[in-house]
């Protein structure tokens, strides 16, 4: 019993922490050490009865018809009372997958660069990071995943399936894709790569004799507060007359990067964040600005800039009143700590909420833009891939060729029709566009002709004259 016994704090100690590692993102600031003292004085609670699991645990070991192994009981009895949470953000990681996690916070990794989020059992993609293997796949936003590599995902952790989808440089992995107004699943393959995040993307644009400086960040990692501050410092120097701050697909990251961003920017009229604990105690961290900045200011949001970035646009919006422009951001509003134990592996756990100048919770509902700017349709249009081999021909009716008639249509070459059936009209489309691109004119669309469309629709994509928010964010500044 004793042995048994010894077993049981490793369950307790995920329940109330035991240290905590400052390098999660999005929560080192506000991480603190956890005793099981404080946190039962907190719940004015009297000690859990521990016995029915300490049973359980002697009478597997001792008469259940086969060897088992005990530390894997005793990683089950974990991932239950964290399943129990029905929490998205909190999860229970071994000593491998605690390896991933804290790479995938570093500015290089190995992967796809997406970042995963767990919604009632639901895998979606949160946002792919620019320029990744995810992004080129056309990966976007809430696209739902549903097998990795030919397997279901129903029962594996959150930390399981980004383990799965992670991996070497140059190795394959495939994901089936569900998208909304998409009714049948869609596979994408991607070679993994080397993800080195640049964070911070600086671009000028001059119009109407004004100098606007559009400053993209794709992640909140250790160094982009002083990259951040860095590109400010020197285009304030050399003068402008607009700043847009771009957070579009920013999935989040360290919450000090954000706040030290925002000491840069906001006024100390508000706080520029609360985090607020079970008991409804705050704390609050102000800027140290006086006033806000003599130029006018924008912040581009999508559906797939999430946490950090949500703090920085909410703050811009409550206590600066900037412009946020776009559409509603992801709505993530808790604050997670990485709680590590003595057997090197981690709970991250859900430990209190953040707030935003106001005092209002954008969990689930996410940050309202001031200005809504809906992207075209052809931004969110599904990869088109073909099989070696397989052909798309006149009086064949399918999903496939529904995608083609959308690149179609947003291309320039009108199919007329776009419910997925190949008539003579989309025959002749497809035509066009092989005539145009020097492509042997058949009508048919093979795998050299879907890759030429779908290379065609990214280039549209790309074409800042085509980002509806973007030109919006300008016409601002020129107000």
């Amino acid at each position: 019993m004793k042995k048994i016994r010894s077993y049981l704090p490793l369950c307790f100690a995920f329940l109330i922490g035991m240290g905590v590692m400052y390098i999660v993102q999005n929560y080192d600031r506000y991480a603190q050490e956890l005793s099981i003292r404080e946190v039962l004085a907190a719940q004015n609670s009297t000690q859990v009865d521990l016995a029915p699991v300490e049973q359980v645990y002697e009478l597997i070991s001792s008469y259940y018809f086969k060897e088992v192994n005990k530390d894997e009981l005793v990683n089950g009895a974990i991932k239950g009372m964290v399943e129990q949470l029905n929490d998205p953000h909190s999860f229970y990681m071994d000593q491998e997958t605690t390896q991933q996690f804290l790479n995938s916070v570093d500015s290089v990794f190995e992967g796809i660069g997406t970042e995963i989020s767990v919604e009632d059992g639901k895998f979606y993609i949160i946002a792919p990071i620019k320029n990744s293997p995810a992004e080129k796949a056309g990966l976007k936003p809430r696209d739902q995943i549903i097998k990795v590599d030919g397997q279901l995902l129903e029962g594996l952790t959150q930390a399981e399936v980004i383990a799965k989808i992670r991996g070497k440089k140059g190795t394959n992995v495939t994901l089936q894709i569900l998208r909304e107004g998409v009714s049948e699943p869609i596979s994408v393959q991607m070679v993994r790569d080397v993800i080195n995040q640049v964070t911070v993307e600086d671009k000028v644009t001059e119009k109407s004799g004004k100098k606007i400086v559009t400053l993209h960040i794709t992640t909140f990692g250790e160094s982009t507060a002083k990259e951040f501050s860095a590109l400010l410092e020197q285009y304030e120097s050399e003068g402008m007359d607009g700043l847009i701050i771009d957070v579009r697909g920013n999935p989040g990251g360290y919450l000090s990067s954000v706040e030290n961003i925002l000491n840069l920017l906001v006024s100390n009229e508000k706080p520029k964040i609360m985090i607020e604990d079970r008991s409804g105690q705050r704390q609050q961290s102000f800027s140290n600005l006086q006033s806000k900045k003599s130029y006018p200011i924008s912040v581009l949001i999508d559906e797939g800039s999430a946490s950090a970035s949500e703090i920085l646009a909410a703050a811009l919006k409550e206590i600066g009143n900037y412009p946020v422009i776009g559409v509603a951001s992801y709505g993530k509003g808790t604050v997670q700590q990485a709680l590590s134990l003595k057997n090197g592996n981690t709970l991250k756990l859900t430990t209190s909420k953040w707030l935003t100048p106001n005092g209002n919770w954008i969990d689930q509902k996410g940050v309202q833009p001031t200005i809504e700017v809906q992207q075209p349709a052809y931004f969110y249009y599904v990869p088109l891939t073909l099989d070696k081999n397989e052909n798309l021909t006149l009086d064949m009716n399918n999903e496939k060729i529904k995608i083609a008639q959308q690149y179609l249509q947003a291309l320039g070459f009108h199919p007329k029709r776009m419910d997925g059936y190949f008539n003579e009209d989309t025959q002749s489309a497809v035509k066009q566009f092989q005539q145009s691109e020097n492509l042997q004119v058949t009508g048919i669309i093979d795998e050299t002709t879907a890759s030429k469309m779908y290379q065609k629709l990214v280039t549209l994509v790309k074409n800042e004259k085509n980002d509806l928010q973007l030109q919006r964010a300008i016409q601002q500044m020129l107000k």
